[in-house]
Parts: C-alpha cells; structure tokens; sequence
C-alpha cells in the first residue's frame, strides 16, 4: 500500500473540508461558513488544507457553476479531473476510440462538440473550482495572516512553501484553461469569492500571467526531490514552463523554443533518470518511480476511491478476452481502445501473446488476441487495438490494495518529456541546446525502450520534427498529450494527417480550425455576462 503524508492527511481533509457531500454526485463550493481563523488555526491545519487543495485532482464528484448544483449528464466517476481532460485530449485523435454512447463522449470522434457540451462543461468547471480552491488557500497564507496567527520560523517557512505550491497548481490548471479553452475568466487571491463577476482573459495575457507565476515562486518552492512524493517543488515549476514555451507559438503567435531548452535543460540537470524498465511506469507501485517522475496525481485505491483517473484507465481498458486478472481489476468496462495509426508507428509484431506481442519496442503497450485493428463499429470494443499500459497490478507481480479501484499515479510531468521538449526545441531552432545532446536524450528513450539495448537507437539523419511528433507518440501516448501536439503541428484540423473516424468518417476527414479550441461553455455564459464565446461556435 502506498503511503505518504499528502495521501494520508487527505482522508482527514474529505471528512473536513465540504469538498465533498453526502451525495457522492456533488462537489460543493467551499465551505465559507468556517472562518479561516478556525481552519488555520495551526501549522498542521494549513498542511491538512493544502492536501485537500492536492486533493481535489484525485477525488471526484458533480461540479456546477460555482460549486452549486450538477453538470447535467455527468455522472460521479467521469467528474474527475484527469478522465475529463484525457477525453479532451484523447479521443479526439488517433490515439484513442471509446465504445460508449454516455452524453458529449460521442462528439469528440465526430469533431462536432458544442458549446453545451458536458464532458467540456465538466473539465471547464473541474479547473475553475480548483483554481477556487488555491485561490482561498492563497489568501489564508499572506505573511499578514502567517504573522496575525502567531506563526514563526520553521512554521512560517513551511507555510510560505505550501502557499508557493499553491499558486503552482493554479497556475497549471490555468494552462490547462489556456490549451483547452484560450480565454476562461480570471480571478485570483485578490479577488474575495463573490465580491466581482470575473472578467474574461485572452490567450496572450494569461500565458504571461502564467510564466510571470512560476517565474514568481521558483526560489519560493522547494529544490527539485527535496519534497514529500506527489507535491511540487521548482522542478516541478520548469517542467511546465518548458512545456507552456514549448507550444507558446500557437498560444501567442510567437516562438519561445531557446525558452524551452532553456527550462527542460533545468529539469534534466536537477538529477532525474529514466528507470530501467519502460513496463514499469505505470503500474500499482509506480511510486517507486521518483527517479523519473517529477509530479503525479495521487491515487490509492484504499483512500482515494472513485472512478475517474487511473481507475478508469485501467478498467475501460479491460474487455473481450482480456482477463481482468492481467489488469489486476474487479470487472470489464469494455470501453477505450487505440487506431492502426499509433499501432503502425511501431515496429511490426511477431505474435499475439502478452505482453508487447513480441515486437521489439517495449512501449507497444498492446493486447491484440481477438482485436480487429481496423475499426468498423466504435461502439464494438474488439474494434481496435486493446492498451495494456495502464495495469493495476505491482511490478514484481503483487496484488493492488484492492481490484474496484486504482493503485496507480498518474504523471503529470516526468522526465521523458523533458528530453522530447529539449529535442523538439533544437530542431525548431531555439538555441541554447545542440542536435547532439538532442540525439542522445532521444536514444536514451529509445534504449530503454528496445529492452536497454542499442537496436531502436537512430542516427543523425534520423532526428527530424515528424520523428519527434512519432516519438511522442510512442513514448506518451494516453498520458494526455495528442490534441495539443496535433495542433502544434497542424495537423489536429486539417486534410495533412488523417486516422481512423477522424471528423466522425471511417477514413477520416479534415474539420473546420476553429476546433482546435474548445468553446466557453454556455452554462458559464449564461450566468457571467463578461464571457464572450470562441470563434466558430
């Protein structure tokens, strides 16, 4: 079982906070009716409230306009943040299919999302409730209130650090708003719950809010390891900057590429290392996986139970002759799967059996036995490539906690990525970085890759932008990557790149640009004047 102080100071939090009520479909708003002098009463409270802060990303429940009332169409387990931006992200591209007909999930293979979209609707406000929370959290935290409370020295310091790890998360769910939506309302710790209508934000603007925060806290966090597993520190802090400057071309019409070898350099240097076996990234015990990752969302399925994140990867991955044995799961969903096209960005497989059907790439994470690779009816889960990457089961071959739920944590920022960004950046001419080291980091995935042999390693001549687009691919697929990627190549709309139902057409077809954003949600409209919908819808 896993265990340290965010997971387990979390259970004291869901009983205390509000965030969740009696009815496991609702969030609630915070519950302002406890005073803040009552909740940060001492030291520990201010640790206990910041893991409800860190909380919020594992646990799930129904999110309406201001924390009141539901999203209609969403049920308890698709509210969780990362099931939410994984649909965002996934199923509109060629790296994922799901079987299921629930409300707004349908839309994404089709490309036809409206701006009543639920699943849209959902992640908009999963985002802006959490930014809610790191707001309050913020507020309480000023070296005013640290000094009215009576707090000092080791005490003060400790809460400066959770405030700075604060303004951290709200400053990478507001990226997420930025990639997704471009322009979402803007409130901060400034702004008292309830005292503005928030304004509205554009694309150019809260990029630099964005960078100018991180840029803020990094002497305020932590060094790069030096704090608990699962909360972040400065490299936490590089690693998104280096991915904000990596796609800031499509975010504000200008290249920060010298930006972003500058940032991935930082994390590269700050002691991370691939662990050895590609396989083992995300299992049940992957939080022995500290070497290379840099940032996870917690989950445990003895504490954090629900059934969005790594749960449903798990599970929606498991149907047909799949047994959920090899999952280490309860049941079969029967619903995610993947295209021929990121199938055929491997080497070709030499038999059906798991795992990696025998091809020489370890990341081809796949169960073929009775899968049609070529998709007829999405609906039909043995259309399409079934994933085995995401397995509730311990690298040594151990039991999870429990099979209903997950024991795996999902990386929002590790190492991989941090070479794949430097690489990219260099042959996109950023300088501060060279083709050489490029094509080490590269290889270096690429050996870990082929078993920690030499036989995958590429050459010189073999590095260019369309290999690296490939090797995200293949290295980050289903971690929630494809959609921006696809539209920093431009590739997401247009005729250039088609895969299977793309635009809702078996052999795919090109969609209008104004989809690659998504559109405000009308439910935040209707009720926040301020709000003007994005292009096209």
């Amino acid at each position: 079982m896993k265990r340290n102080s965010i997971k387990i100071l979390l259970i004291t939090c869901i009983i205390s906070s509000g965030l969740i009520s009696c009815n496991k479909n609702k969030i609630l708003a915070p519950n302002y009716q406890v005073t803040g002098g009552q909740v940060y009463s001492d030291p520990a409270s201010y640790k206990e409230s910041l893991a409800k802060v860190y909380g919020s990303y594992a646990l799930t429940g129904n999110q309406g306009p201001a924390g009141q009332g539901d999203v209609q169409g969403i049920d308890e387990g698709t509210s969780d943040f990362f099931r939410l931006l994984w649909y965002a992200q996934e199923l509109p591209t060629d790296e994922a299919v799901i079987a299921w007909g629930d409300p707004g999930v349908p839309d994404f293979h089709a490309m036809n999302w409206s701006s009543n979209n639920v699943i849209l609707t959902g992640l908009y406000y999963r985002s802006m409730y959490q930014i809610t929370l790191c707001n309050d959290f913020i507020r309480q935290s000023t070296d005013a209130e640290i000094s009215k409370r009576g707090f000092s020295g080791a005490d003060a310091t400790n809460i400066r650090h959770y405030s700075a790890e604060a303004r951290f998360l709200r400053a990478y769910q507001y990226s997420v708003l930025m990639d997704l939506f471009a322009k979402p309302p803007f409130v901060t710790d400034a702004n008292a719950v309830g005292s503005i209508v928030p304004p509205q934000t554009d694309r150019k603007s809260l990029f630099a809010y964005i960078e100018s925060e991180l840029k803020a806290i990094d002497p305020l966090l932590v060094a790069p390891k030096q704090n608990e597993y699962g909360r972040a520190d400065q490299a936490a802090a590089w690693a998104l900057l280096a991915r904000i400057y990596l796609n800031a071309n499509v975010y504000t019409g200008a290249d920060r590429y010298t930006d972003a070898i500058t940032y991935s350099k930082k994390v590269i240097g700050a002691g991370y290392s691939l662990i050895s076996k590609y396989d083992n990234l995300m299992l049940a015990d992957n939080n022995l996986n500290t070497n290379e990752f840099i940032l996870t969302i917690n989950y445990d399925g003895a504490k954090t139970q629900g059934y969005g994140g790594t749960t449903f990867l798990t599970h929606a991955a498991c149907g047909g002759s799949i047994p959920t044995s090899l999952f280490g799961v309860d049941s079969q969903w029967s619903g995610i799967r993947t295209t021929s096209s990121l199938v055929s960005l491997f080497p070709a497989n030499t038999s059906t059996d798991f795992p990696n059907n025998g091809n020489p790439d370890t990341r081809a994470e796949f169960w073929t036995k009775g899968q049609n690779e070529n998709i007829n009816d999405i609906t039909s889960f043995t259309d399409g490539i079934a994933v085995t990457k995401f397995r509730n089961i311990k690298s040594d071959g151990g039991a999870p906690s429990t099979t209903s739920f997950s024991d795996v944590d999902m990386p929002i920022f590790r190492l991989a990525e941090q070479y794949l960004i430097y690489a990219e950046s260099v042959l996109r001419n950023g300088t501060g970085g060279d083709k050489a080291t490029a094509l080490t980091y590269i290889n270096n995935l690429r050996t870990r890759a082929y078993s920690n042999t030499a036989a995958g390693n590429i050459t010189d001549s073999q590095l260019t932008l369309q290999f690296i687009l490939d090797e995200r691919a293949r290295e980050l697929f289903w971690e929630g990557f494809r959609r921006t990627d696809l539209i920093r190549y431009g590739l997401f709309t247009t005729a250039t790149y088609m895969w299977p139902f793309k635009g809702g057409v078996k052999n795919g077809a090109s969609v209008a640009d104004f989809r690659n954003l998504y559109p405000i949600p009308d439910q935040d409209r209707a009720t926040n004047p301020n709000l003007k919908q994005n292009t096209g819808y």
